[in-house]
């Protein structure tokens, strides 16, 4: 079984609106790296149509650095899977998934691979709601936003989670992975 990974950044007070990150070349290889260890993405709309802005070759609109191009030419191949109710079709590589949140995310993870990456902030709440993510990564910046979205608001129990791994980045920024405990 495939596992389903989650990876954010967010700010020290919690802020994971993506404009409040300071993007440098470590982090994008860092998530370059996540992306290239899973078999396919799995993000709600509002992510999907983020992302879709910002990487796809054919949406890219103004001259970025060298350094992000892996992370471009990775995140434009990647397989995608889109959890919507509203979106008529989707291409980019990715096919829409409807019906129960909870089966077909288990099917996704039963097939082989190396594994999913979810990204996000609505999506991942239903799944950690579901007991369904198997390795949560915050990458937390060394900064203060004074604003939201936050992550898990309304989350209906509390999930205890172990340290798996913690990196610190030559920014300050930290990655911690954990794994629920079960």
């Amino acid at each position: 079984m495939r596992p389903l990974r989650y990876s954010i950044n967010i700010t020290l007070d919690g802020c994971c609106d993506h404009r409040a990150i300071v993007p440098d070349e470590e982090l994008h290889r860092h998530h370059a790296e996540n992306l290239a260890q899973a078999d396919a993405l799995l993000f709600g709309r509002v992510t999907y149509e983020m992302m879709e802005a910002a990487w796809r070759p054919s949406a890219r609109t103004e001259a970025r650095p060298d350094w992000m191009e892996s992370f471009a030419r990775t995140i434009d191949a990647a397989k995608k899977y889109v959890v919507s109710s509203t979106l008529d079709r989707v291409d980019w590589n990715a096919e829409l998934v409807r019906g129960d949140l909870g089966k077909a995310v288990q099917q996704l993870k039963r097939e082989p691979g190396k594994g999913l990456l979810v990204g996000g902030v609505k999506l991942p709440l239903a799944l950690a709601e579901l007991g369904l993510i198997d390795e949560y990564e915050f990458v937390v910046q060394p900064r203060l936003a004074g604003h939201g979205p936050t992550l898990f608001a309304g989350l209906s129990k509390r999930i205890d989670l172990r340290v798996v791994s913690r990196l610190e980045f030559g920014s300050g920024a930290v990655a911690m992975r954990y794994e629920p405990r079960r």
